[in-house]
């Protein structure tokens, strides 16, 4: 494991390509945009890499009351070997370093791998509504298909 630099974004996006039941912005997730996060939040993401090859990342940040971890993901092939939980310990640590006590996440309904990893590791489902409101239409959301194809 070690903390995500955007050296990393092109190798991490292309990995996230590959992640059935991701929503990718156009613009959140520009290589811009991942720029900026990163700067905000210069120690909390990570990647895990195996022979020098980006294998799992996590997006991980704080508005300094509360973290949060976006884009969590294992290719498929380093999955069920720790790998994720790995990554998400180091999240914790880095943002408890921090003074962080509470840490959020949203994994899209469809995504039955994400949901089923959340709650192994023992995540609860908040008792929450979440509401957006979109300020700039054109940061669209991709979804990419589950383990079917199906979007």
């Amino acid at each position: 494991m070690e903390p995500m630099t955007i050296a990393d974004y092109d190798e991490v996006r292309a990995l996230w390509m590959t992640i059935s039941g991701f929503g990718i912005r156009t613009l959140d997730d520009s290589r811009e945009d991942i720029e900026r996060f990163i700067r905000r939040n210069p120690t909390t993401s990570v990647v895990a890499k195996v022979d020098g090859h980006i294998v799992g990342s996590i997006l991980c940040g704080s508005d300094g009351r509360q973290g949060a971890l976006y884009h969590v993901c294992v290719a498929k092939p380093w999955r069920r070997r720790k790998i994720g939980t790995l990554m998400v310990a180091y999240c914790m640590r880095e943002l408890s370093r921090m003074g962080i006590n509470k840490v959020s996440l949203i994994a899209f309904r469809r995504n039955d791998v994400g949901n089923a990893f959340w709650r192994n590791i023992g995540w609860t489902q908040a008792d929450a509504n979440y509401y957006e409101f979109v300020l700039n239409e054109n940061n669209i959301t991709q979804f990419i298909g589950d383990e079917n194809g199906n979007t």
